[in-house]
């Protein structure tokens, strides 16, 4: 969404673009300038059931966070592997005219960093699109290091006033991911290019050293839906550039709101989450809790009937989410959470009621729920009461909409727009060859150097070393008064 928004913008602005995705855009005749490198989509549920035992994507929400991480990044590894076995992205690999053949590389960064590979054969700087918010490991990737005291990880729900127990475990998982990206996942990256291309080419970076070639990270976030934090020069948040101006809904949908005397309520959980695929008992919730409510109901349900459907519930497959969250009569939002989805509550002024499932969706929904703009419910929990108390909360009370309107108005307020503020930078880093000028030293410094690691051994040496030998000249007294004292007795 975020790198299609990117890619559309660049192409009416008049850049000439070469786009490698699964996902087309030819149907929307964009135009001379852009060119299209369509790959088949890797398949990533066998490694989701082989390696959760899970069913359905709701089922997520029961594993824990660690997992999902190693999930996530043997899905990188695979996707990355089958990436390097496409024969279109072979022939640009292996193109003989690589020489000022483009000026730019434009990475959407998902656990794919081999990706970065193509920027190292054609010379050219790289941006990283990260369509989610800051993550940790990002410490070493810009060379700022991330304080973990107030600096939640991005799949943990904790706000930057963490408890006690919520900073060990916060300080426990971060440390983890990177423990792990430094001595498994980096090495597979690097054994995953070796393996495809050290036939070809004399020499292959590692993949830190393809990371150092990162001019810019253009990040899904803005205030105040993410907490002041270190950041380095290169950090550009650009949330939101996804979100287009209202377009006029479908003729029944669009009367379906325009008569909701008492507002309507837009229920959906993005596009990985599928309400259809709840248990029986827990749609017979959701029905129940929405049939005794004077307001109306549009769901997006992945299914073509909804047996025992309330006369004031609309159910569609598919729906422009960001258009409806713009109708007035849209009171609440029922959300699993996903950044886009908030983001665009957020825009339009809407409260949102949480249902998280996995991964980030966490700490979105605790954000608003702390801001005062949203409230939470357990997916595996939530009752029917539960349900009716917290729809008829944000429904009744005025408090969340005049919040999450105060909110709209901080989000909205830049210097740039948001898509604006993003090609900006993108015309800066080709103007000035990379702008090596904004990317920190820090991220040449090894691992240990980092995080002070050797500084903290040398300080713990010259501490120690003073006790070990104070501790030897008492030992050695005492075994000296005491062979003194046998001799005596002697």
């Amino acid at each position: 969404m975020m790198t299609n928004a990117i890619i559309r913008e660049l192409v009416q602005r008049g850049h000439e673009v070469t786009f490698i995705t699964p996902f087309t855009l030819a149907n929307e005749n964009l135009g001379s300038n852009y060119t299209e490198v369509l790959i088949p989509q890797y398949n990533f549920w066998p490694t989701v059931l082989e390696t959760t035992k899970i069913n359905t994507v709701v089922e997520l929400t029961n594993v824990p966070t660690l997992k999902l991480l190693k999930l996530f990044y043997i899905m990188g590894l695979e996707s990355t592997n089958f990436a390097f076995e496409q024969q279109e992205v072979l022939k640009l690999i292996h193109a003989k005219d690589k020489d000022d053949k483009y000026d730019l590389l434009l990475v959407e960064q998902f656990f794919n960093e081999g990706a970065l590979f193509l920027g190292h054969l054609y010379q050219i700087p790289v941006i990283d699109i990260f369509t989610f918010t800051f993550a940790n490991y990002m410490s070493s990737l810009v060379g700022v290091v991330t304080p973990w005291s107030y600096v939640a990880h991005g799949w943990k729900p904790y706000t930057d006033r963490m408890s006690l127990l919520e900073r060990i475990d916060n300080v426990y998982c971060s440390l983890t991911e990177e423990l792990m990206r430094q001595f498994w996942y980096y090495p597979a990256q690097d054994e995953l290019l070796n393996r495809h291309f050290s036939k070809h080419f004399d020499k292959l970076p590692t993949i830190k050293q393809l990371e150092r070639n990162i001019s810019v990270i253009l990040l899904n976030t803005y205030m105040p839906l993410e907490a002041p934090r270190p950041l380095s020069f290169n950090m550009i948040p650009v949330g939101g550039l996804h979100i287009k101006p209202a377009q006029p809904l479908p003729t029944e949908m669009q009367k379906f709101l325009d008569e909701a005397e008492h507002g309507a309520v837009y229920f959906s959980l993005g596009s990985q989450v599928k309400s259809s695929e709840f248990p029986p008992e827990k749609l017979k919730i959701f029905l129940d809790v929405f049939r005794s409510l004077k307001q109306r109901i549009l769901w997006k349900f992945e299914d073509d009937k909804l047996p025992n459907k309330p006369a004031n519930v609309m159910v569609q497959k598919w729906m422009p989410q960001s258009d409806i969250l713009a109708h007035p009569n849209v009171k609440v939002f029922i959300s699993h959470g996903g950044l886009f989805g908030t983001q665009e509550a957020v825009y339009h002024g809407v409260p949102v009621l949480g249902m998280p499932v996995y991964a980030d969706q966490y700490l979105n929904i605790n954000k608003g729920k702390v801001a005062g703009y949203a409230l939470g419910v357990d997916y595996r929990t939530v009752t029917e009461e539960e349900l009716r108390y917290s729809l008829t909360e944000l429904l009744e009370n005025p408090k969340y909409r005049d919040t999450m309107r105060r909110t709209s108005r901080i989000f909205r307020d830049r210097p740039l727009s948001a898509m604006d503020t993003a090609m900006f930078w993108i015309d800066y880093v080709i103007e000035h060859r990379g702008a090596p000028h904004m990317v920190s030293e820090g991220i040449n410094l090894p691992w240990y150097k980092f995080y002070l690691l050797d500084i903290i051994g040398i300080a713990l040496v010259i501490i120690i070393m003073p006790i070990l030998g104070l501790l030897l000249i008492c030992r050695r007294f005492q075994n000296a008064k005491k062979s003194k004292t046998k001799s005596k007795r002697n």
